[in-house]
């Protein structure tokens, strides 16, 4: 058994050791703090004197029509061939014949309205017809009586055996029969023109397509009103269905008035739709309408189709270019280069340059230009690549190293 005193001994505190030296590490904390303290003052001092920049994203151009573009505007599809088929009088829709989507040709039946009341005014003017016909006759049956009564009389009183109030009485009516055969015509004529205004007030109840094209809305069903104008509070309709002529589907863009110099009649154009973004369709400048609007300061211009498709539809979104004189040479889509706002792009002596934003610092970036400078978008053909942040405008001018912030 080991003696307990020795092992009371073993607990207790050597004071002849010398004490560890607490100053190296009061030092190396003092160090790191002040470390700490002239990093959070660079980065806050330099945040603060950061430039408030915005800036644009370098992009591949999707074509080389995009590259070659003067002017850059968007518009709508509309049909400079459309109608709303109505009728010309007010009934009621007893038929309607066609639906959204469907193609029609001309003077093909659309609606059929309740022409019950026409059928009836039309049987009543064919019998005043008839009846005047009949009228006639008899007054030519009556007329050939008197014409030969008063032959006769004429020939008795030549030879002294009939007096002069007879052969006066005979032709007084002979000429009282003539006038009623000509009046009994009159009314004839009249009549029959009766039947044909019967006939037209039937065929109104028919709705013809004034043209072939496609139904694009369905405004009428059976049993409502509809009238060539608006009635009865709102519950009668203007129009059976609206028909639109596909082959008339065209372009319209408001060019702003700065710009329409830019634009001339003929000029090719390449159009992008919004629903399809990788499909252009060739079109060109139909005619640039001679006015402009006080209110926007644009001026209409409208532009065709040079290719006809399907998936062309009336009020879509369309983008268009307005192509240059000078067209790519190459016959493919793909352009060398990428596209940055006009406005990134600066000039000085040394050329042309464009302010690189990379971790936060501008970097000047001298660059090549593809095409003309003075457009929304410009193409640079070496100095970056696409996905390159650029500076689009600047709080204040810019030095290479500038600290710069974006919104």
């Amino acid at each position: 058994m080991a003696d307990p005193s020795a092992r009371i001994d073993q607990l207790k505190i050597d004071r002849s050791m010398p004490a560890p030296d607490t100053r190296n590490w009061i030092w190396l904390i003092a160090a790191g703090a002040a470390v700490l303290a002239a990093l959070l003052w660079f980065v806050l001092g330099r945040g603060a004197s950061a430039v408030l920049v915005e800036t644009d994203i370098a992009r591949k151009p999707p074509s080389a029509a995009v590259a070659s573009s003067v002017l850059d505007a968007s518009g709508y599809v509309v049909a400079r061939r459309q109608a709303t088929v109505s009728s010309k009088v007010t009934g009621k829709v007893l038929e309607v014949l066609v639906e959204e989507g469907m193609s029609v040709e001309k003077d093909q039946i659309v609606a059929m309205l309740d022409d019950t009341t026409q059928q009836a005014q039309l049987a009543v003017a064919i019998a005043q017809a008839e009846s005047s016909r009949a009228t006639l006759a008899e007054f030519g049956a009556q007329l050939r009586n008197a014409r030969q009564e008063l032959e006769r009389v004429r020939d008795l009183a030549a030879k002294g055996l009939a007096s002069r109030a007879s052969l006066d009485a005979a032709e007084a009516l002979h000429d009282e029969l003539a006038a009623r055969l000509e009046t009994g015509r009159e009314n004839v004529g009249v009549a029959e023109s009766n039947v044909m205004l019967a006939r037209d007030a039937l065929s109104n109840m028919t709705i013809r397509a004034p043209f072939a094209g496609m139904v694009v809305t369905k405004n009428a069903q059976p049993g409502e009103m509809i009238s060539p104008i608006s009635a009865g509070g709102g519950f009668t309709r203007t129009g059976i269905c609206t028909i639109i002529d596909n082959d008339s589907l065209e372009i319209e863009v408001d060019v702003n008035e700065a710009y329409i110099q830019r634009v001339a009649a003929g000029q090719r154009v390449s159009a992008l739709l919004d629903a399809y973004p990788d499909w252009r369709i060739p079109a060109e400048v139909i005619a640039i309408i001679p006015t402009a609007d006080r209110q926007k300061a644009t001026v209409r211009v409208r532009i065709g189709f040079l290719e006809r498709d399907q998936r062309i539809l009336r009020d879509m979104g369309v983008k268009v270019s307005f192509l240059g004189s000078e067209m790519p040479q190459q016959t493919t889509t793909e352009v060398q280069g990428v596209m940055v706002a006009g406005a990134a792009l600066r000039s000085d002596a040394d050329g042309d340059f464009v302010w690189l934003v990379r971790d936060g610092v501008a970097e000047r970036r001298s660059v090549e230009l593809g095409g003309p400078s003075d457009r929304p978008q410009v193409l640079i053909r070496t100095g970056l690549v696409a996905g390159d942040s650029v500076v689009r405008t600047a709080e204040s001018p810019l030095s290479s190293g500038q600290a710069v912030k974006t919104n």
